[in-house]
């Protein structure tokens, strides 16, 4: 399988490679020159490495959710965390204490964790899974050269289709709870969480700054509502707009956009330099993964509660991060990571 997106509503699966770019302006002059009808792939964490984008040989959207077949995937274990749980709060701590500083304001801390497989995951069936798992949740497969990235994200980064704009975008975080009335408690403490608040505040200001620049109209409401998946509550802001100019695409907005503070932080240059600084290698986590036509329109989804795959199918790299604000606490930050960790390690059996 070349390239996948399979959102609730509908499917795109693209299959075989005319071209490849590595660069969006690359891509972009591809589509301006009518060199291809659509532009499909993943764009890196950090905007300076090369973008993994491509132009399908054939490609094909289908109405409806995905519904695949499922078969059994390999036995697959926990062998290494990237940094080691310790290491996680350690480097939490000294971020809280940099925001503090006053500088920073907020900064997305990740962490990995490496797995091996008995034999070959098959990318289709792993988010074949996901999606029987989190059906509305946004399931993707895209080639990015050294892997395959496959995830079940909930963020939507932009969807452009003629001059209107669509993003929804997620901060702030609750694990659910199996008793119903604990877990509706928890998403009242979340709702309620004057450190959550801020750390959404930060992103959806930011978002408006930016759609400021391209769009006639705004819709951003002043305050999130919840969402959920099978693991997490988050705090998400269906946001709107109205594109100023019919030629500004959907692969504009969504480097214009990419890293929100979602995944990045606050001030962006600052965050994105203390996290490739002070982290291990993100590569496309953290990215975005998605589409854009000779129309302009397309859609980007924020790439998260994703693994990328070895080329052998036989080892696997899965990532989960969270937003630290002065109020953060360490221990916690660690275990939301763990939560979120269990998208992926769910689908495959692996129990941390």
């Amino acid at each position: 399988m070349g390239f996948l997106l399979a959102r609730a509503d509908r499917v795109l699966l693209a299959t075989g490679e005319r071209a490849r770019f590595d660069s969006v302006a690359a891509a972009a002059r591809a589509l301006e020159t009518g060199a291809t009808e659509i532009v499909v792939g993943a764009l890196p964490f950090d905007p300076q490495r090369s973008a993994a984008l491509l132009s399908p040989v054939d490609f094909a959207f289908t109405d409806g959710p995905w519904r695949p077949e499922l078969g059994p995937l390999p036995s697959t274990r926990l062998v290494r965390e990237i940094p080691t749980q310790a290491e996680h709060v350690e480097r939490v701590t000294t971020l809280v204490k940099l925001i503090g500083e006053g500088a920073l304001h907020k900064v997305v801390a990740a962490r990995s964790v490496a797995l091996a497989a008995d034999t070959a995951i098959d990318p289709e069936l792993l988010v074949a899974h996901l999606i029987s798992r989190h059906p509305t949740s946004n399931g993707f497969v895209a080639d990015v050269g050294s892997g395959t990235l496959v995830g079940a994200s909930p963020e939507l980064l932009v969807s452009r289709r003629g001059n209107r704009v669509t993003l929804r975008p997620l901060a702030g975080t609750a694990p659910r709870r199996s008793d119903p009335d604990a877990d509706r408690a928890e998403a009242e403490r979340l709702l309620a969480s004057t450190k959550d608040q801020e750390e959404h505040s930060y992103v959806t200001e930011w978002i408006r700054a930016k759609l400021s620049t391209v769009c006639s109209e705004l819709t951003v409401p002043s305050a999130p509502v919840l969402t959920d998946t099978p693991e997490v509550w988050h705090l998400a802001t269906p946001i709107e707009g109205v594109l100023a100019d019919q030629s500004t695409t959907a692969l504009d907005v969504a480097t214009l956009l990419h890293p929100t503070p979602a995944v990045c932080g606050t001030p962006t240059d600052l965050a994105l330099a203390t996290i490739l600084e002070r982290e291990e290698d993100r590569g496309f986590y953290g990215g975005a993964v998605g589409w854009c036509d000779r129309s302009g329109d397309g859609e980007w989804i924020v790439a998260i509660r994703c693994a990328e795959i070895a080329p052998d199918g036989r080892t696997a790299i899965a990532y989960a991060g969270g937003g630290i604000v002065a109020a953060s606490d360490p221990d916690a930050e660690l275990a939301e990571t763990s939560t979120k960790l269990r998208t992926l390690l769910g689908a495959l059996g692996v129990q941390t």
